[in-house]
């Protein structure tokens, strides 16, 4: 038992589990919105917000992998991040690959489950193409100074795929603004977590914002994304019909977020993991949960 819990604390170093709480909220509530269509219930099955959760964590731990292979050589020259376990080791690439396949034959696993136990088709037929998109966010940062929104977009394809997952035919334009809303919102803080590297990113000849426009500029693209998040987070809870306890995680997202904008400034990073980790877990959090009581409260009608 002893050697299991450290090692159980590499591997969730390694592919940050603690992060699945970023997106999964807005995959939660894209399959509340989703589940108030059900006929007789309004409601999810419990069955298959387990299978999401399931397939969430299991390609988010995919993704985490993959970068951490595919990125070990960047990752070992790099002070910050010279210490991870791949550099260091403390994993070896087999292992990890291994990890990888093991992850991956879980997702796909949970994702054809959905055929038999609810008749539904898509997260099989989706399953495949979602991790290749996940997988390959990893290699952007290396053609492209937009790598922050591709990142975005592999990780905001959770609410629309979780609403496939529960309700096919009523996939629309909240699945489709919740997409957006993450989009936005990690691209968002990426682009301010990447502000610690910019020199060694330049040095390496990568691809980030920071490094290519300079932190000012780069930062000011962050605080316009963030801007746009809330903009579209009120425009889902018209369209949505949502109530005030919605509206009410979407003021307390909204002053989060500017109080993360406001912590980092060009030159000055020291606070990037208070914005980063902290503020923005309370984010994902706060509005998720609001959200999911508020359809749960019936404090908004279902269209």
């Amino acid at each position: 038992m002893r050697s299991v819990v450290p090692t159980l604390w590499t591997w969730g170093r390694m592919i940050r589990f603690s992060h699945s709480v970023f997106a999964l909220p807005f995959a939660l509530t894209a399959a509340f919105l989703a589940g108030r269509h059900i006929d007789g219930r309004g409601r999810p099955f419990a069955g298959q917000l387990l299978l999401i959760v399931v397939c969430m964590v299991a390609a988010r731990s995919v993704a985490m992998t993959f970068n951490r292979i595919v990125d070990a050589r960047i990752d070992a020259s790099n002070p910050r991040t010279a210490d991870r376990e791949l550099p260091t080791g403390r994993i070896s690439r087999a292992a990890a690959w291994a990890f990888l396949a093991a992850a991956a034959a879980v997702f796909v696993i949970a994702c054809i489950l959905f055929l038999p136990w609810f008749g539904n088709p898509w997260p099989m037929c989706l399953g495949g193409p979602v991790l290749v998109c996940l997988c390959g966010y990893s290699f952007t940062k290396r053609f492209t100074q937009w790598s922050h929104f591709a990142l975005g977009a592999a990780i905001a394809l959770a609410p629309p795929a979780a609403w496939l997952a529960i309700h096919p035919t009523t996939f629309g334009a909240e699945a489709l603004l919740l997409f957006g809303v993450v989009a936005l919102w990690i691209g968002g803080f990426d682009i301010i977590y990447a502000c610690q590297d910019i020199e060694v990113d330049r040095a390496q000849g990568l691809f980030s914002l920071p490094a290519r426009l300079g932190p000012g500029p780069a930062l000011w693209i962050a605080r316009t994304a963030h801007a746009g998040v809330v903009v579209l987070l009120v425009l889902l809870g018209w369209l949505a019909g949502l109530g005030w306890l919605y509206l009410a995680g979407v003021g307390a997202a909204a002053l989060l977020l500017v109080i993360e904008n406001a912590l980092v400034h060009p030159g000055d990073y020291a606070r990037v993991n208070l914005a980063f980790f902290t503020i923005n877990g309370i984010v994902s959090v706060l509005l998720g949960g609001l959200a999911i009581a508020d359809i749960l409260l019936n404090l908004g009608p279902a269209l």
